[in-house]
């Protein structure tokens, strides 16, 4: 891969860190789009309990399926600020880790399909 290619890469990775990491901790608590359609139709109190009316957040559940990165943090670590971060870059991190692992796959089949075209191509132009 080019050195401008690498440089492109890792730019990208350090800024997607950066926002994952710092960025998404003064994102915004109202809720967004799915949850504020849930909550229609219902009153709330201080605490963001449900207190009346009818909609579909009354069945909200706890995750059936924890998981170390579940609603937004990782598990067992107690400050807010560091987990939503922690959890950002490890999110990040393994996006890049698997998309890249991805990339490399389909990449190694191409060439290697390209270099049986290419000898193929050669064995061809040499029996001729």
């Amino acid at each position: 891969m080019k050195t401008r290619s690498w440089g492109f890469l890792v730019g990208g990775l350090l800024v997607a860190l950066l926002l994952a990491g710092v960025v998404s901790n003064f994102a915004s608590a109202h809720p967004d789009g799915l949850d504020s359609s849930l909550r229609e139709g219902c009153t709330f109190d201080a605490d963001d309990n449900i207190t009346g009316g009818s909609c579909p957040a009354q069945q909200e559940k706890e995750h059936e399926v924890g998981g170390p990165l579940a609603d937004y943090g990782v598990a067992g670590v107690d400050n807010d600020f560091l987990s939503t971060g922690l959890s950002g870059v490890i999110g990040v991190l393994l996006t890049f880790a698997v998309a890249g692992g991805g990339f490399w796959l389909v990449r190694r089949r191409a060439a290697e399909a390209a270099d049986a075209a290419d000898r193929e191509r050669t064995t061809a132009g040499a029996g001729s």
